[in-house]
């Protein structure tokens, strides 16, 4: 198993070593592939250390020892790496040091076990198991800080988008979720890995290993392909809004409330944009296919921050939202052009093709577009 997890950690670390160009000259991911290639490395230094020393051989104290040495700062460069994508490189003090506080504090409690228990320092002692098992512990604390963090920049990034764009974009970031939920279960199973001497060893050092291939492979793909940049762009709309309302405020242009939360239209102006929109709705606005939120308030000729507030109080996100209306478009299609193809509906409603549509359409309704038209005969 160790000389298959060398192979493994080897591979991985060339395919981010071998990334393309231009991750490289993007300094936020080329900083995050750094991280994450330091952490393979040392994954990979952690089993070949183990296989040429045979330490699992000797007992379980020296393979514990290491795999605590070298497995906290490996994961907490990974929780790093995924971090330094989420927030474009604006990491705080904790997300930067709580991995280097976690393996600190490891490598004091173990040095004080072996300094206090007067056997040489590989020897198995109560004093050096119990330092193990709360070094482990900090390494469970220190892997729930990060995902919490992940989770909680999963959720933002979630809703930059899904008031950004017109289709459902969760898909660019289920690989981000996934692997929260592998290094979640690594938090899990390495402890069990580093103290266990079963036939069990071998399945959960598989599960450690699936989880770590199934990580830096996402983030391959993910840094190379568009999704990052559309992140980017849904995320940086979010913050032209804020600086539109900031404007507007400063210029006296005031649409809000005067209670604590600044994004409640006040009902003047939420009258004024319902009848915008209603008109925008009868001009067939909606059913531009790739329509952003900001050139959706550009045609209704208002701030767009105006809508994104107006979509809050109404308790809508922008994506779902259209997505409704081009739903009730295509029902009427359905019901009064029998010869039109779900592809012809799905162009004429602003759908980007028709398997979206179809899919869609069956997410809100419960039936397919050709249930759908036959009960509405």
């Amino acid at each position: 198993m160790q000389f298959t997890a060398i192979v493994l950690m080897t591979l991985l670390t060339l395919k981010l070593l071998l990334l393309p160009g231009k991750v490289a000259t993007t300094s936020i991911m080329g900083k995050a592939r750094w991280l994450m290639t330091i952490g393979t490395t040392l994954v990979g230094a952690q089993f070949l250390l183990q296989y040429t020393l045979g330490l699992r051989a000797l007992g379980v104290t020296q393979a514990v020892m290491l795999n605590l040495t070298l497995f906290i700062p490996a994961s907490w460069l990974f929780g790093m790496a995924v971090l330094y994508l989420q927030r474009q490189g604006r990491l705080n003090r904790w997300d930067k040091y709580a991995g280097l506080l976690a393996w600190a504090a490891a490598l004091l409690l173990l040095g004080i076990a072996a300094a206090i228990d007067g056997q040489p320092l590989l020897s198995d002692t109560p004093e050096l198991f119990w330092a193990e098992v709360t070094a482990s512990a900090c390494y469970a604390v220190m892997q729930g800080y990060y995902t919490w963090r992940h989770l909680t920049n999963i959720r933002a990034m979630r809703h930059a988008l899904a008031n950004y764009y017109d289709r459902d974009m969760d898909g660019l970031l289920r690989w981000m979720q996934l692997s929260v939920i592998s290094m979640v279960s690594m938090a899990t199973m390495v402890p069990l890995l580093i103290f266990m001497q079963s036939i069990w060893l071998a399945a959960i050092g598989l599960a450690v290993f699936a989880g770590i291939f199934y990580l830096v492979d996402s983030f391959c793909s993910y840094v190379v392909s568009s999704a990052p940049s559309k992140v980017q762009e849904a995320e940086e709309n979010e913050e032209a809004e804020a600086l539109e309302q900031v404007r507007d405020s400063s210029a006296n242009l005031d649409y809000t409330t005067n209670i604590s939360d600044s994004t409640l239209l006040n009902a003047k102006t939420l009258q004024h944009m319902e009848s915008v929109v209603e008109q925008w709705i009868e001009r067939g606005g909606h059913l531009k296919n790739g329509l952003k939120l900001p050139n959706a308030a550009t045609d209704m000729h208002v701030p767009r921050y105006l809508l994104s507030s107006w979509l809050k109080q109404t308790g809508r996100r922008y994506n779902d939202w259209l997505t409704d209306l081009r739903i009730e478009e295509a029902k009427h299609l359905l019901e009064t052009h029998h010869d039109w193809s779900n592809e012809a509906i799905a162009r004429h409603c602003g759908f980007s093709d028709r398997t979206y549509f179809q899919k869609k359409f069956k997410e809100k309704t419960g039936l397919s577009p050709a249930e759908w038209s036959c009960t509405s005969d």
